[in-house]
C-alpha cells in the first residue's frame, strides 16, 4: 500500500512539474517573447533612423558563416558579390563569417586562388557564435537545434551590423523573421538545399538507413514514426521561415520542387544556376588517350563529408577490380580524390577513407590530393578519362558541370540535381551517366574503360555542348535579374 502511495505522489510530482514548464512556455510565448520583440524592433528602428542620415550607400549584408570553406556554394556568395559590384556603384558589402582564424586579405586571397574572381574591397563581420549552428553540438534533434543555434547566430549578426538588403546563401531561414520584423530589411534567400525535404520524410517512412537516419531508428516503427512526426511539423516551421523572404532563389530544378512544395511561395522563387567555371574549361584541348600518359584516371572532385559518400567510389572501386579480371589494365587505373580539407573533422573524414583504402586494398589505386590550388585542378580534370560523383540527392553538382566541360565523362548518382538537370542518358544525346549503388558504378566504369575513342568522344562533345547555361555569365544575368527590386526599392 506505502508503494502505491509513493508511485501515486511521483506521477503528481511529474505531473506539477509539466504543468509548471507548460506555463512557463505559455507566459513566454504569449507575453515575453511579444514584448522582447516589440523592444528589439525599436531598437532597430532608432539605430536605422539614425544611420539613414549620414548614409550614402546601399548597405548589403551576406550571411554565409562559412565564407572560406572553398566550395561551391562559396562559389555562389563570390559570384554574386562580383555581380553586384559590376553593376552598382552605391553599394557596401559586407560578408557574416565565423572564420576566426581568417583575415579578410586570406580570404580574399584564397577567393583569388580557388575561383579566380576578382572583387572589389569588401567589409567582413566576424560572428564568435557559429558552433551554435554546427551539426556536432547536437546528438539528437539536429535540424532543429541548429535551426534555433541559427537564429542566435543571426541575432549576433544583426546586431553588429544592421542592412538594407539581407542575402542569406548557406540556407539559414531562421535567420529571416529576424532581419525582416526586426531588422527592418528586405531578405534574399539563395536556398543549396533545402533543410528537409520530401525525399527525407519517404527516407524515415520506408526506413532505410542513412547518414541522418541512424540504424536504430530505421529499425524501429516507433521511432520511425515519431521521427516522422517530427519532421512534418519541422517542415511546417520551416516553411513560415521561409516564406519572410522577400525573394527567394533556388539552384536546380530540384531545389525548387521542394522548396515550392514545403514554402509554398512559387510567385517570388525564381531557379538560378549556380556558376561554373565552364569558360577557361571549354577553351582546353580535349587530350587524345596517348596523351594523358599511360594511367586510366578517375577523377573526383567534392569536399570530404558524409553526404559526398566517398565510401561508395572505394567500394566501387572493389567492384571494378572484380569486374575487370584483367590485372594488367587494373594496376593503369587511378582514382584521384580531390577535394578540400576545412578543419580536424573533415581531416578525420580523410584518414578513415585512407584505412578503407587499405582495407579494400586499393592503396595503389587511390590518391587524395587536398586543398590543391586551381591551376592544379585544372589539369586534373583535363588528364582524367571519367568523373566520379556519388551523393545520393545533390542539389545541383558544379562538380559535375565543372568536369563535363573539361572533358571527363561523369559518372552520377540517379538522383537530385544530376538527374533533373544536368546529365542526359538518352543513347542518341547522352552527356554522361547514373547509377545508384556501388555495382552499378563499376560496370559503367568498366564500360567506358572498355569504349572505342570514338564513343568516347561522342559524349565528351555533346557533353561540353550542353554545359553553357550554366556559365558565371548566365547566373550574374539571372541573379541580378532576381534582386534587381531590392537596389529599386532601396532608391525610392
Amino acid at each position: 500500500m506505502l508503494n502505491c502511495h509513493c508511485f501515486i505522489d511521483m506521477i503528481v510530482a511529474i505531473g506539477k512539474i509539466l504543468l509548471i514548464w507548460i506555463t512557463s512556455a505559455i507566459i513566454a510565448l504569449v507575453v515575453i517573447l511579444p514584448i522582447a520583440l516589440i523592444y528589439w524592433r525599436r531598437e532597430f528602428a532608432k539605430r536605422r533612423e539614425k544611420c539613414d542620415k549620414n548614409k550614402n550607400k546601399i548597405v548589403i549584408g551576406f550571411f554565409h558563416p562559412y565564407c572560406n570553406a572553398g566550395g561551391g556554394g562559396e562559389r555562389v556568395l563570390w559570384s554574386a558579390i562580383q555581380a553586384i559590384q559590376k553593376k552598382y556603384s552605391n553599394v557596401r558589402i559586407v560578408v557574416y563569417t565565423g572564420d576566426l582564424e581568417a583575415d579578410p586579405e586570406a580570404i580574399l586571397n584564397h577567393v583569388r586562388r580557388i575561383y579566380n574572381i576578382e572583387l572589389n574591397p569588401i567589409e567582413f563581420i566576424y560572428l564568435h557564435k557559429r558552433k551554435w549552428v554546427e551539426a556536432d553540438m547536437y546528438p539528437r534533434f539536429t535540424l532543429l537545434a541548429q535551426s534555433m543555434g541559427s537564429m542566435w547566430l543571426g541575432f549576433e549578426a544583426l546586431q553588429a551590423l544592421q542592412p538594407d538588403i539581407f542575402i542569406d546563401t548557406m540556407g539559414y531561414a531562421f535567420t529571416y523573421p529576424l532581419f525582416k520584423y526586426i531588422g527592418g530589411c528586405e531578405v534574399g534567400s539563395y536556398t543549396h538545399y533545402p533543410t528537409i525535404s520530401t525525399d527525407m520524410l519517404k527516407h524515415v517512412y520506408r526506413r532505410i538507413i542513412s547518414h541522418n537516419n541512424h540504424r536504430i531508428i530505421a529499425r524501429n516503427p516507433f521511432l520511425s514514426a515519431a521521427k516522422i512526426t517530427y519532421y512534418k511539423l519541422f517542415a511546417l516551421v520551416y516553411g513560415w521561415m521561409g516564406r519572410c523572404a522577400d525573394i527567394v532563389m533556388v539552384n536546380s530544378s530540384w531545389t525548387e520542387d521542394h522548396i515550392n512544395s514545403i514554402w509554398k511561395c512559387p510567385l517570388k522563387t525564381f531557379r538560378v544556376y549556380p556558376p561554373c567555371d565552364i569558360e577557361r574549361l571549354v577553351d582546353l584541348p580535349l587530350l587524345h588517350d596517348e596523351d594523358k600518359g599511360d594511367l586510366i584516371r578517375i577523377v573526383s572532385v567534392a569536399q570530404f563529408r558524409p553526404e559526398k559518400n566517398h565510401p561508395l567510389m572505394l567500394r566501387a572501386m572493389f567492384e571494378l577490380r572484380e569486374i575487370l579480371k584483367n590485372e594488367s589494365l587494373w594496376n593503369r587505373i587511378r582514382l584521384i580524390l580531390i577535394g578540400s580539407c576545412r578543419h580536424d573533422e573533415d581531416k578525420r573524414r580523410v584518414k578513415d577513407m585512407e584505412d578503407l583504402t587499405k582495407h579494400l586494398s586499393l592503396e595503389k589505386n587511390v590518391e587524395f590530393k587536398l586543398n590543391i590550388p586551381y591551376n592544379e585542378l585544372i589539369r586534373e580534370l583535363q588528364i582524367g578519362t571519367i568523373g566520379l560523383h556519388a551523393m545520393w540527392n545533390e542539389h545541383f553538382g558544379i562538380s559535375i558541370v565543372e568536369g563535363m566541360a573539361a572533358g571527363l565523362i561523369m559518372v552520377a548518382n540517379n538522383s537530385g540535381g544530376p538527374r533533373a538537370d544536368i546529365i542526359e542518358t538518352q543513347p542518341t544525346s547522352r552527356t554522361g551517366f547514373l547509377a545508384t549503388d556501388d555495382r552499378e558504378y563499376a560496370e559503367i566504369i568498366a564500360n567506358i574503360i572498355h569504349m572505342s575513342a570514338d564513343q568516347r568522344s561522342t559524349i565528351k562533345h555533346a557533353a561540353r555542348a550542353s554545359v553553357s547555361r550554366f556559365s558565371g555569365e548566365q547566373f550574374e544575368e539571372e541573379f541580378l535579374r532576381a534582386t534587381e527590386p531590392f537596389f529599386r526599392n532601396a532608391k525610392q
